[in-house]
């Protein structure tokens, strides 16, 4: 049984954990899904080492919702950072799956953003650890989680 580990934060205003474990429980079983929820996006990678460590996370998606300023930004890249050391010193995945606040007009948008976001990010986090070649098959399609795909530049298939 593989564990996936979910990390969120108090400081997120969309409980993004929510609907992330309801989009893997929709994508398939032969899972456990293990959660740490923390203060703020900084402290995200130290959360997903100890899933890794302490639980024995195969993968972890790390949910975040950084502010609209400027200083909120330059956080997000910090964390962003460290979770990119600490999968590559774990040698297992880490799907940052953030939502700026910035990124939605109003409060009902950022729900929605941050909804369909945390249930993309979930669906390929269970795809890289039980069906790889799903995504080999979207490779080069554009694909955004969150808002609408771009499509590829051009059709080669």
């Amino acid at each position: 049984m593989k564990r996936i580990g979910i990390a969120d934060t108090t400081f997120a205003r969309v409980d993004m954990a929510r609907y992330a474990t309801r989009a893997l429980g929709a994508a398939g079983s032969g899972y456990r899904i293990v959660r740490r929820t923390v203060p703020g996006v900084k402290d995200l990678p130290v959360a997903c080492r100890a899933m890794f460590l302490e639980d024995g996370a195969d993968l972890c998606l790390a949910l975040g919702m950084p502010g609209a300023a400027e200083y909120d930004r330059t956080c997000a890249h910090e964390a962003s950072l460290g979770l990119l050391f600490t999968s590559v010193l774990e040698a297992k995945p880490i799907v940052e799956c953030f939502v700026f606040e910035g990124e939605a007009d109003g409060p009902a948008a950022l729900e929605r953003l941050a909804r369909r976001r945390a249930e993309e990010h979930a669906a390929n986090a269970w795809s890289m650890l039980f069906r790889p070649d799903d995504l080999r098959r979207h490779a080069g399609l554009g694909l955004r989680q969150g808002f609408p795909d771009a499509g590829p530049v051009r059709r080669t298939r």
